[in-house]
């Protein structure tokens, strides 16, 4: 396949995944802005104004970046898990894997589909949280790679649970009973420096932690301690990620029928 046709061929997927949500923007863009809207009252404003300071800020400075990005990674996976699996479901899938598009091309595709609806939430949620406080950014270049490898590493990682998945109940487990859970205990409403040491050690363990850590550090310039680790971790792991996405597509592992 040349490659100005395997260019057509990746704006042909992205746009039809950027259409897929954004013709429902009332059900998959409004609703994620509504509830982070809601968290910002309730635990920046109420609660904020009792709790004061968190890691030498305002409370309401500390929780914007994590409920930043808990937006970001939690629209980037639904949608591509959503996505994909429909295509799967729907057989689909089947016509566009014996077509000459190449593997590569079908990942980023939908990747970039997913990557664009967490990224726009995103956008959504930082302009709600700017009539709540006052963001000055500490460093561009680590704030926008940041979002952008977490916005990748969760697309990755529902396409990985699309092409595992049987059922429509399948798509929903991983964020009910895995995602939802890290998130919460990822530090978005506390700071980790509050808890014991050995629950300090054990909440190092959760990725995410070191994601919204190294979110707020480029965000605000606080807690920047092992934002280099996160980093690195980071893109390894978006790297793995990817290897394996790929090697299932090739594979065509629980794809054809």
């Amino acid at each position: 396949m040349e490659s100005k046709a395997q260019w057509v061929a990746l704006a042909t997927i992205v746009r039809k995944e950027i259409k897929r949500f954004s013709r429902i923007w009332v059900q998959t863009l409004l609703p994620p802005v509504i509830t982070m809207s809601l968290y910002f009252v309730i635990f920046g404003k109420l609660i904020g104004s009792r709790v004061g300071t968190m890691d030498g800020i305002s409370y309401m400075q500390f929780v914007v970046p994590g409920l930043i990005m808990m937006a970001v990674l939690t629209n980037s996976y639904s949608n591509v898990v959503s996505s994909f699996f429909s295509a799967k479901f729907q057989r689909s899938i089947e016509e566009l894997l014996v077509s000459p598009t190449p593997n590569v091309i079908i990942l980023l595709g939908y990747c970039a589909g997913g990557m664009a609806r967490g990224l726009c939430v995103g956008a959504l949620v930082t302009a709600v949280a700017l009539v709540f406080t006052d963001i000055q950014v500490h460093s561009w270049p680590l704030t926008i790679s940041i979002i952008v490898l977490t916005s990748l590493f969760f697309s990755l990682a529902g396409f990985i649970n699309a092409v595992f998945a049987n059922t429509f109940d399948d798509i929903s487990i991983v964020p009910t009973f895995v995602l939802t859970p890290l998130t919460y205990l990822g530090g978005v409403f506390y700071s980790i420096n509050l808890l014991p040491d050995f629950w300090r050690f054990v909440s190092q363990l959760n990725p995410i932690l070191h994601m919204v850590g190294a979110f707020r550090y480029g965000l605000l310039g606080t807690g920047g301690e092992h934002v280099a680790w996160a980093f690195a971790g980071l893109m390894v792991f978006t790297g793995i990620l990817f290897a394996a996405s790929l090697y299932l597509l090739q594979t065509g592992k629980r794809l054809r029928a």
